[in-house]
């Protein structure tokens, strides 16, 4: 088979909704794109573990402690469950973790910022998860069929993670002045990191137009992006907050939200890694890969041990 005529047969399965596999030949530019996408939302998902650890040990409650140790403990599945559809399309986690750490790959610009309330937990849940399920239902549809089958099972977590993000402020909301102010103190600082995590603007982003024809992204970062702040701007009214944005208003024309503009500078700023904590996440993750080298080494010498011996039986 010619390398046209696998090409054709590749967009007779994009065209016709069937998922591409591991084996299935695929263009490079196609593997690279989800490499760079798979292991970007891996790297998000394990530095997004670094704010929320930050507060584990300080939870007003032990139910609180609880609920958010499930939480990180799920992001760390979610990371493992994408460096491996990741490794389907040949390369390998420690490859994708060296560009991790030595900056060559990215992740989500949100996890740049800092934690410095119980309150910015909840806004984390109900904003961060929030735009994230936004973009990830999405991908449960995505073209590469390992990516896609990863997402089923994130997303659902990552409602659940929504809805306890929401009702941790639905708490302080209805608690003291003191935790009211906590509240909306938090969601004015993470509502516009939030906005930016669906990525630049439309006519600046370099990759939307080809995912977009491969089927790997279904909606546009604007479209994604409008999605949220409709959804948002109703769900706050229960909260009895305010977004920080005078220009939030309803366009019964347009049925739709108009809203203000987004800081790109500092978007742009986070992304080439000057945002408030970059340094740090990656020390961490960087210390912890270190760190953990004699778990990964005395894994791999027990799985050799254990496959010599079935084979001398």
């Amino acid at each position: 088979m010619t390398e046209q005529t696998s090409e054709n047969v590749f967009l007779q399965k994009i065209e016709a909704e069937i998922k591409i596999e591991p084996k299935d030949w695929m263009p490079d530019a196609y593997r690279k794109t989800n490499i760079r996408q798979i292991s970007q939302h891996a790297h998000s998902e394990i530095v997004g573990m670094l704010p929320e650890g930050n507060w584990i040990s300080r939870a007003p409650s032990l139910k609180r402690k609880l609920i958010l140790l499930a939480k990180v403990q799920d992001e760390a599945g979610h990371g493992l469950y994408l460096y491996s559809a990741c490794e389907t399309l040949g390369i390998t986690r420690e490859e994708t973790i060296n560009d991790l750490h030595s900056g060559k790959a990215k992740y989500a610009s949100i996890f740049n910022y800092p934690t410095l309330s119980w309150a910015d937990i909840g806004a984390i849940g109900w904003l961060v998860d929030g735009a994230a399920i936004m973009n990830q239902v999405m991908l449960t549809r995505t073209s590469y069929g390992p990516y896609a089958r990863a997402m089923v099972k994130i997303c659902k977590e990552e409602s659940f993670h929504q809805r306890q993000g929401f009702e941790s402020l639905l708490v302080l909301s209805k608690g003291t002045e003191a935790q009211k102010q906590m509240c909306q103190d938090a969601i004015n600082r993470w509502w516009w990191p939030s906005l930016m995590m669906f990525g630049p603007k439309d006519s600046e982003s370099t990759n939307s137009d080809q995912s977009m024809k491969w089927k790997i992204k279904r909606k546009s970062n604007d479209e994604l992006r409008q999605s949220f702040v409709d959804m948002i701007a109703e769900q706050i009214k229960l909260l009895s907050m305010k977004l920080p944005d005078d220009k939030l208003k309803w366009n019964k024309e347009k049925n739709q939200y108009d809203w203000g503009e987004i800081n790109w500078d500092e978007f742009w700023n986070v992304i080439k890694g000057n945002g408030p904590c970059n340094k740090e996440r990656i020390a961490a993750r960087s210390k912890a890969w270190e760190e953990g080298e004699w778990v990964r080494i005395a894994a791999k010498t027990y799985a050799e041990k254990k496959i010599n011996k079935q084979v001398a039986v």
